[in-house]
């Protein structure tokens, strides 16, 4: 849990023993993921602090794959995944055999060695459901139990034990006990001696904990490695939504502090995507299902889908400004293909809202706060995660603040400037400019004008009512005049001071108007 979160539901860690406790699938769970619920959010959910579509359709859409994500805080794990086992596999069932053939066909063909090979391997592997890994290591344990000491093991040597976990014996020795524990004999006096090796900050240096065993380092998103790692093992995860919140937090309901939040979650995803562990790349050949891996390469490409995103912004103003259309002209059947992918598009989100119980506000908010969260954090982060990977400039990880209690909602309209800000106030403002320039081109140049501007002010209007949340959160409090009005006040202003430059009585509408000054300019 994380510091910022407390326990809302004191049933919701029996809960999430019921799934790992569970006779049947219950040993290849390696965490149980809660949703998290937040406390102190404005009514309207302005930044979409929520992420209700992410935690009610895209979590649950994981929990029928292989497991949700870990998303760092409301989780419930199983140590023997921490420690980086292999999650325990079937017994595959022996293989249907023939005893019609003669034998000199079955040593001709090699059925009677593979036989003989399959019958010694038979006789080494355990009955039941469990990991190669854990079984090399309960024969250390009999060891551990039988001399009070760890000695050598012919399957799993100290050395390599030592390399993996740590110089600690009283420690592996806990990691070889499939229910925990500590090893007989151990005094309290022993215990704790071995508690303060343990906790030291140098305990982990030169051995695998951050790149294969516990939380992994390499990214200040760790919880999306932590989960993908244990992913790759082989194990499943499972995503519980009790009726009442298991967690609650607080979330950072200011812009500029929202926008850091996901500024730091998108550099995270950079760093993945730059690293080893990249989910395209990394972890064929194991226990990672496709649409699992999918999932995972979803969550840390998403930040290059800033760079279209700011040219679909902006192209509505530079056709606007020249004059010329964001379509060009189709035939029929690409239009009436580009009708097909809108229409299922808008049946897909239809069908997420009602499958998940997310009304239409929330995933309005949720596609607001895309854009305006893709123009500005995510390209940040995609040059900051280039600089850092490339260059080794590091960028500085500032802990975003959360919702204050000096005050109902007194953070959201606390304006703090930040460089973010810019690239969507930019788009924010050549748009409108657009629309003036356009309303102004049309009134100029007759009734013949307006119907291809139509179709250009609708994309524009589109990408200003996306910013929208952005602008009320810019502009800061307003005790009296809402934000809407002093943005139509503008935008009125200017068609209709255009209007009367066009309509003026008091400017001939026959053109200039020569006279005779009666000077010689001769």
């Amino acid at each position: 849990v994380d510091c910022d979160h407390y326990i809302n539901n004191s049933k919701a860690l029996r809960e999430a023993m019921c799934f790992m406790m569970d006779p049947q699938s219950g040993k290849k769970i390696c965490y149980v993921q809660f949703p998290q619920r937040f406390d102190g959010i404005d009514r309207h959910d302005r930044y979409s602090n929520r992420n209700v579509v992410f935690f009610d359709i895209n979590m649950k859409g994981l929990d029928g794959i292989q497991g949700p994500i870990y998303v760092g805080t409301g989780c419930v794990f199983r140590r023997q995944a921490l420690y980086g086992f292999d999650a325990p596999k079937k017994a595959k069932p022996p293989g249907k055999t023939c005893n019609c053939w003669p034998k000199w066909f079955c040593c001709c063909c090699g059925l009677g060695k593979k036989k003989n090979r399959k019958g010694k391997q038979k006789k080494n592997k355990p009955k039941g459901e469990s990991s190669p890994q854990i079984h090399a290591l309960e024969n250390i344990e009999e060891r551990i139990e039988g001399n009070n000491e760890i000695e050598k093991s012919s399957l799993v040597p100290q050395v390599k034990l030592e390399k993996k976990f740590g110089q600690s014996p009283v420690f592996i020795a806990s990691t070889l006990l499939q229910e925990g524990g500590i090893p007989s004999g151990a005094t309290s006096a022993s215990l704790l001696k071995e508690a303060i090796h343990v906790i030291s900050c140098g305990y982990e240096d030169k051995t695998d904990w951050g790149k294969e065993i516990g939380w992994i380092y390499g990214s200040v998103t760790e919880d999306i490695l932590t989960g993908f790692k244990m992913h790759c093992h082989g194990w499943r995860s499972v995503y519980c939504i009790p009726k009442r919140a298991a967690f609650k937090g607080s979330a950072p309901i200011n812009l500029s502090d929202r926008l850091h939040q996901v500024l730091r979650w998108a550099l995270g995803s950079v760093e993945i995507f730059l690293s080893r562990h990249c989910p395209i790349w990394y972890g064929y050949g194991c226990g990672l299902k496709r649409l699992e891996r999918f999932s995972y390469i979803n969550s840390v490409v998403y930040p290059l889908t800033s760079l279209p995103l700011i040219a679909y912004c902006t192209l509505p103003a530079v056709c606007l400004l020249t004059g010329k259309f964001i379509v060009p002209e189709i035939s029929n059947y690409a239009s009436l293909v580009f009708m097909a992918l809108f229409i299922s598009i808008a049946a897909t989100s239809i069908l997420e809202m009602q499958w998940g119980g997310v009304g239409i506000d929330d995933l309005w908010r949720n596609e607001q706060f895309w854009v305006i969260g893709g123009v500005s954090s995510h390209l940040f982060a995609l040059f900051q995660g280039l600089l850092k990977v490339l260059a080794g400039v590091n960028t500085n990880f500032t802990v975003t603040s959360k919702a204050a209690d000096d005050g109902e909602f007194s953070e959201l309209y606390l304006f703090k400037w930040t460089t973010l800000l810019i690239p969507p106030m930019t788009l924010m403002v050549i748009n409108i400019i657009g629309v003036v320039v356009g309303v102004s081109d049309a009134i100029n140049n007759g009734y013949e004008s307006w119907g291809p501007l139509f179709g250009k002010l609708f994309f524009a209007i589109w990408v200003i009512v996306h910013l929208y949340p952005f602008l009320k959160g810019f502009m800061g409090r307003q005790d009296r005049i809402p934000t809407i009005v002093i943005v139509w006040t503008i935008l009125l202003a200017s068609i209709f001071s255009l209007l009367w430059v066009r309509v003026n009585p008091f400017l001939s509408r026959d053109g200039l108007v020569l006279e005779v000054c009666g000077l010689n300019c001769e």
